[in-house]
């Protein structure tokens, strides 16, 4: 399974440590109004428009890698994502089949053959349309803070752990969308994306998603 694949198709699932407290944000123990608020602004985005820029942290570089690009999303299942800057890789899915491009080769996947895949694939679905913090795939805690909440998400089954040791997304308390999320992995490396200039609910053509 290439890393880099796995960690690309999670990035739309989906900022601190995994077990304890965060600077800033106090644990929800009545989360119910949280979980309904998120997940009816969630059902009204039809489609998403946005750039990110992408920070990873590796233990054994001083410096960040630091990357950017576009992102697309179509309902019910239709996701592109576009690096460009430092290097240029494209990631679509559309429905159960799934696009890889980078520059030196191109890969097609069906998710029916690959239960991780089918894992994060729709993982990613169920971010955008609010049902993530819903399922079985993680142990999920909510916290508060002056501006956003932070969801933190815990895989539970065991090959998600191999990948990350937690995911957190940053919630507007305004708007209840996710304008950050924090890739944790088990050997320390994290990666953040932060999207920025969403545009909601948009006309995106269909051939953005075609799979050729």
């Amino acid at each position: 399974m290439h890393k880099k694949t796995i960690i690309v198709l999670s990035v739309v699932i989906a900022v601190l440590t995994a077990n304890g407290q965060y600077a800033g944000y106090t644990l929800l123990k009545d989360d119910a109004t949280f979980h309904a608020q998120f997940a009816a602004a969630s059902q009204k985005i039809n489609s998403l428009k946005s750039d990110f820029i992408q920070e990873k942290n590796i233990s054994l570089l001083d410096d960040k890698i630091v990357s950017k690009g576009s992102f697309w999303f179509k309902k019910e299942n239709s996701v592109r994502m576009e690096y460009h800057q430092p290097f240029q890789y494209l990631l679509i899915i559309n429905g159960t089949n799934i696009y890889i491009k980078d520059s030196q080769k191109e890969n097609k996947i069906s998710t029916r053959s690959n239960k991780l895949f089918q894992q994060i694939n729709q993982i990613i679905i169920d971010c955008v349309n609010g049902k993530a913090l819903q399922g079985n795939e993680f142990t999920t805690r909510i916290f508060e803070g002056s501006t956003a909440y932070l969801a933190e998400l815990t895989p539970v089954e065991k090959n998600m752990k191999q990948f990350f040791s937690h995911i957190n997304m940053m919630i507007d308390k305004k708007t209840y969308n996710v304008n950050r999320i924090e890739m944790h992995e088990p050997s320390g490396d994290d990666t953040s994306i932060r999207f920025k200039n969403p545009q909601f609910n948009t006309a995106l053509p269909d051939a953005l998603f075609a799979i050729r």
